[in-house]
């Protein structure tokens, strides 16, 4: 599975979404299928089995990925990032588990892709936000693990979207043709000095 999906893509807005990947649910089948194998070997009493199979439910369900969203609304002039987790939403009787980052969209200005060390996994890598404030926010709360190509594309395309691509590279004309003339003042001050 890819970093993130493009739910919709138009001049003025974009929907990213992401599920639990594939690794997230192959753990919560095999965590399950532990707890149902553990609730019907065991001599002990119903009471016990019921407790096998709803710890052993209870942990698979705490490391399944979130569902998130980012919204990109240029008309509206926000970014919103939504969070899905079923766990909190267990634990909380379903009056929690909804989590949502509003930020105004003309603060935004950089997106990067990060390398964050996974435990026992290796690398993944995320996409970060950075705003003009100085803080900076994860596209997503867990990282991708493998190539790096999926989010870089999510990367590249929120620059395009957003005009990033073409500050950059104005920024980095600008800085060359400074150091440029800097350069030129200087041979023209060491010319004159003999």
């Amino acid at each position: 599975m890819g970093y993130m999906t493009v739910e919709s893509h138009s001049h003025t807005r974009i929907h990213l979404k992401r599920l639990p990947g594939f690794r997230s649910w192959a753990l919560l089948v095999g965590k399950s299928c532990d707890s149902l194998l553990c609730g019907f070997c065991v001599s002990d009493s119903w009471m016990w089995k019921l407790f096998y199979v709803a710890g052993c439910c209870f942990v698979a369900i705490q490391n399944l990925e979130e569902w998130e969203e980012a919204i990109f609304d240029k008309s509206k002039g926000q970014v919103i990032l939504k969070s899905f987790n079923l766990y909190t939403k267990i634990l909380t009787m379903w009056r929690k588990g909804h989590e949502q980052v509003v930020a105004e969209l003309n603060h935004l200005r950089d997106v990067s892709v990060e390398e964050e060390k996974v435990r026992y996994l290796g690398k993944g890598y995320l996409v970060v936000l950075r705003f003009a404030t100085g803080f900076s926010h994860p596209l997503t709360q867990s990282a991708t693990l493998g190539g790096r190509s999926d989010a870089d594309a999510i990367a590249d395309l929120l620059k395009r979207f957003l005009g990033l691509d073409k500050a950059q590279q104005w920024e980095k004309d600008s800085d060359s043709d400074s150091s440029d003339r800097q350069f030129s003042l200087l041979a023209l001050e060491s010319s004159h000095s003999y």
